[in-house]
């Protein structure tokens, strides 16, 4: 080389533009820092009630277009059990009024409908079995707050469900917002690579319990989730197998065939929107899908924000002791796309499947989507695989406490993994106002959400909304 070439022998890392201007993670945190003088942290304890805020009937009204009119009854009784119920089915109504609430502008990935219920263990790819957020119909790029705020307001609400003192109540909220912003210190400082991989490992957390009774029935609930088979008991819990071909077992009104048409063109049409799911997996999972036949589907009404939509159960076999089945479900527009802008994706499924992968540690094996003849359109994912839900029903205090520092850890990782972890870290700082403020938001919006719940109540008492009550 001649002596006009130094610069071709450089370091590469000392030359690249990308890299020399890449922020240090001091400058990051000063910016997150700088982000208090718009929006100070002691705001996010304000909740005022719009003057133009809508009527919490016209919104369930308006969240029950599109579903099936049969279901929308179970909807209704479903959330007007209690008040954190209602809440559970009130994502719409939130994301209006959390639009009308302090934020610093800063976008993650974020869950759309974040409350503690919202978050559970399932088995990934690997068998393992982790803790995560594992529902994620309204996930759309929005403010981190947004998540942060809604979560806290449930765990105010369980707390209130269960007979908590407030005291009690906001030791649990607080245990959440504290650990959501020490854990997003740490991921401030973590490579890249190394907070992607990051996730909580059951078998790890159980050991950590307080409370030797939950400790013990945790226990006890893994064994089981990793004993559990489909074979010896989805299969047999959902499947008649009398016939020339296994069906799936009706319990009206929770589980059924849909009538309106002929079996031999509804299975046409399903086949064609299959195809179009199977085309949306990776190569190696298509071949997984092919060596199972479709044999059933049937409509299985679920949660309570999707009650109504169109969500079914997939029987297949590879063999005559052989089953698979997966859960289908209706993707309609996310709660916070009025308010947080449109989703980059043509297709709801697809949505939500970028959601899953962004903010979860690992996402289902069959995760897919699809649309169907009349234009709604879904994601595809396993049903039941390992999947243990939080007995919120019997936390005690410290229970209660210790699950709600769990979830907060764990959506500071999902809003990690897209978001800039080290400028939220710089706006939240190492000391508790913002802590402080989200506890008062709570039990604002605990006490919105009450009201909320006895408008709603009186109304179908007043015959405006029609009830169905499911028995025990």
């Amino acid at each position: 080389m001649g002596k006009g070439s130094d610069s071709k022998h450089r370091d590469p890392l000392e030359t690249s533009p990308s890299l020399k201007s890449h922020p240090t993670r001091s400058e990051l945190i000063a910016i997150g820092k700088g982000l208090r003088d718009k929006c100070p942290r002691q705001s996010h304890a304000d909740w005022r009630v719009p003057n133009d805020r809508p009527d919490p009937v016209a919104l369930i009204e308006r969240s029950n277009q599109d579903r099936l009119a049969r279901l929308i009854p179970i909807r209704h009784g479903r959330m007007l059990q209690s008040p954190f119920t209602f809440f559970r089915g009130a994502a719409l109504g939130m994301a209006a009024d959390l639009a009308t609430t302090p934020t610093t502008n800063l976008r993650v990935q974020a869950c759309g409908d974040c409350h503690l219920m919202n978050f559970g263990s399932f088995a990934t790819p690997e068998r393992r079995v982790i803790f995560d957020i594992n529902d994620l119909d309204e996930t759309l790029p929005a403010p981190w707050e947004w998540d942060v705020k809604r979560l806290a307001a449930s765990i105010q609400l369980a707390c209130r469900n269960n007979g908590f003192r407030e005291d009690r109540a906001r030791e649990c909220v607080l245990g959440c917002v504290r650990s959501y912003r020490e854990r997003m210190a740490e991921y401030s400082e973590m490579r890249v690579m190394d907070l992607w991989y990051e996730s909580i490992e059951l078998e790890d957390l159980i050991p950590t319990i307080q409370d030797e009774k939950a400790r013990v029935r945790a226990e006890k609930r893994l064994r089981s989730a990793r004993a559990r088979s489909v074979l010896e008991h989805e299969f047999p819990e959902l499947v008649i197998n009398e016939g020339l071909a296994p069906t799936i077992k009706e319990s009206p009104p929770l589980i059924f065939h849909l009538r309106d048409q002929g079996h031999e063109e509804q299975l046409a049409n399903f086949q064609q929107a299959f195809a179009r799911y199977r085309d949306t997996l990776q190569e190696d999972r298509r071949l997984l899908l092919d060596r199972f036949k479709l044999m059933d589907f049937a409509i299985k009404v679920v949660g309570v924000g999707s009650v109504g939509t169109l969500c079914a159960i997939i029987l297949l076999m590879a063999g005559d002791h052989d089953p698979l089945f997966l859960q289908v479900k209706q993707a309609r527009r996310s709660v916070l796309e009025d308010f947080a802008g449109k989703s980059s994706h043509s297709n709801e499924g697809q949505r939500i499947v970028h959601g899953h992968r962004m903010m979860q540690s690992a996402s289902d094996l069959f995760l897919g989507w699809t649309e169907g003849q009349l234009g709604r359109q879904f994601y595809v994912r396993q049903l039941k695989d390992m999947k243990i839900k939080p007995m919120v029903e019997e936390f005690t205090p410290s229970v209660m406490r210790q699950y709600s520092s769990l979830c907060g850890g764990k959506l500071a990782h999902s809003h990690a993994r897209s978001g800039s972890p080290a400028i939220i870290s710089g706006y939240l700082g190492k000391n508790d106002p913002f802590d402080e403020a989200i506890a008062d938001f709570s039990v604002a919006y605990a006490d919105q959400s009450e009201r909320d719940h006895e408008v709603v109540l009186q109304a179908a008492r007043a015959g405006k909304l029609e009830v169905f009550v499911e028995s025990d």
